[in-house]
């Protein structure tokens, strides 16, 4: 059955939709040991992921100046692109994603992304995914402010012409959490990515799925058909 209205679902990537954590954290090794610094370990990286960028850096390493966060910014970008065109580049879709995408729009629902990344980045995991024409509206973290501040939700809903009310954010950290909140959306959580599910709910979430089959469960019901 699809929706009685209109609804906008929009999606974190990393973590969300795409795993690509092993990546991530191998271009963060990348990026200070090309300024001959030590790495941050593993799950500090992890904490970050899905902020902005210099936000990122800032918070692994609050004992380096801003212009060093800039540097360290650049590196991981070249790293991560660099990486990008190796034909061992592995950045694969968690189970059941493309399942749910295809499922959400055969019932009618607009379907966005809001993510840290960079258009660029996120234009090449769409792309190797086949999955840009999925989209109506694509959010990135190089326009504006990132999260938790609600900016690229409310541009979403501005290029959809959809009010608050009419509108999922799914994600898996609290930052996905917060900025739902702070744009008056709903929030899923999803526990299979960077914080855990106590966390999310700490953070705002209305529920947390453990796959997406779990997804058509937790819809909001409030005028709208559930996706099942």
């Amino acid at each position: 059955m699809g929706t009685s209205r209109q609804r906008l679902v929009v999606f974190d990537c990393d973590g969300t939709l795409v795993d690509s954590q092993h990546v991530i954290i191998a271009c963060m090794l990348e990026a200070y040991a090309a300024h001959g610094l030590p790495a941050p370990d593993a799950a500090a990286v992890r904490r970050v992921i899905g902020l902005p960028l210099l936000e990122c850096m800032a918070r692994l390493s609050p004992e380096h100046p801003e212009d060093r966060h800039v540097l360290l910014s650049e590196a991981y970008k070249d790293a991560f692109f660099a990486s990008r065109q190796r034909p061992d580049h592995h950045e694969p879709l968690f189970g059941g994603a493309a399942a749910a995408l295809d499922r959400l729009a055969a019932q009618g629902y607009l379907l966005g992304v809001a993510t840290g990344k960079a258009r660029r980045g996120l234009n090449a995991v769409l792309d190797r995914h086949n999955l840009m024409h999925r989209f109506v509206t694509l959010q990135t973290g190089d326009s504006g402010p990132g999260k938790p501040h609600p900016a690229m939700l409310e541009r979403a809903m501005a290029e959809t012409g959809l009010g608050p009310e009419d509108v999922i954010m799914i994600g898996d950290t609290s930052y996905d959490m917060l900025m739902a909140r702070n744009a008056g959306v709903h929030a899923i959580g999803v526990s299979w990515g960077y914080h855990p599910a106590e966390e999310l709910r700490a953070a705002g979430a209305h529920a947390v799925i453990a796959s997406f089959d779990e997804l058509p469960a937790v819809f909001p019901l409030n005028g709208s058909a559930a996706c099942a």
